[in-house]
């Protein structure tokens, strides 16, 4: 979700790391929570994608509400592109939450206000910091984070749509590429776990980059640390 604000000769855009737009998302938690509850499943582990917050936030906040007063424990996995890496590669720091750095300042793992990743198919995940309670969270060691690479993930969508039929967005597929991993690990071990991911977007306005990664012209490109570095330095000095 984004924000934009708009003023004679600016345009300043918000994305999902505000904190009233994870407070919205958590119905996807709470539907999901409900129809786990009328089923008798109880997760082992919540995957979800990560860009800014909101959808990994609504979907994990019922989840996590629980974890946190004791009555259960979930292993929480949030999954980003290799590409724009806040949570894997980000510090945690004060800086801007909008591209035009005039709004007030969140403590946050970033990669600095102005850092714009390579072009990809990432869709919403591509924003340069995370949500305030999801870094706190994730400071705390109550969930984890991954990063994963755009060819991989496309991968994994395009088995997904064979099997259940449903083609979906690279957001989601994300979350999906982590899930398959974490299934492929129980098979290996013969554990039984209930893993729950967000599936939250379709993927018919991404045809092309489908047709890219069919074709071939699909490219990884993960920033140098060096790179990160110039970012980084620009952070406001707190």
């Amino acid at each position: 979700m984004e924000v934009a604000v708009t003023n004679p000769g600016y345009r300043y855009v918000l994305g999902s790391v505000l904190n009233q737009v994870l407070l919205h998302q958590s119905v996807i938690g709470l539907e999901t929570k409900a129809a786990l509850d009328k089923y008798g499943v109880k997760a082992d582990m919540i995957i979800g994608c990560a860009g800014g917050g909101s959808n990994l936030g609504g979907l994990i906040a019922p989840f996590m509400g629980e974890k946190l007063r004791g009555e259960a424990d979930y292993r929480i996995i949030a999954v980003e592109p290799a590409s724009c890496p806040s949570f894997t590669r980000g510090v945690y720091a004060y800086d801007f939450c909008d591209t035009g750095m005039v709004c007030p300042l969140a403590k946050m793992y970033t990669l600095g206000s102005d850092f714009i990743p390579a072009p990809n198919h990432a869709g919403g995940l591509r924003y340069h910091g995370m949500s305030p309670v999801l870094s706190q969270l994730y400071d705390d060691g109550l969930m984890e984070a991954v990063s994963v690479k755009q060819t991989d993930v496309f991968e994994a969508a395009e088995m997904f749509a064979r099997v259940e039929g449903i083609l979906p967005a690279p957001e989601s597929s994300h979350a999906i590429r982590v899930a398959i991993d974490e299934a492929l690990k129980c098979k290996e071990t013969g554990e039984a776990k209930n893993i729950v991911f967000g599936l939250t977007g379709t993927g018919y306005f991404d045809m092309v980059a489908y047709e890219k990664y069919h074709d071939g012209q699909m490219t990884d490109y993960i920033p140098t640390d060096e790179e990160l570095a110039v970012f980084r330095a620009k952070l406001p000095q707190m």
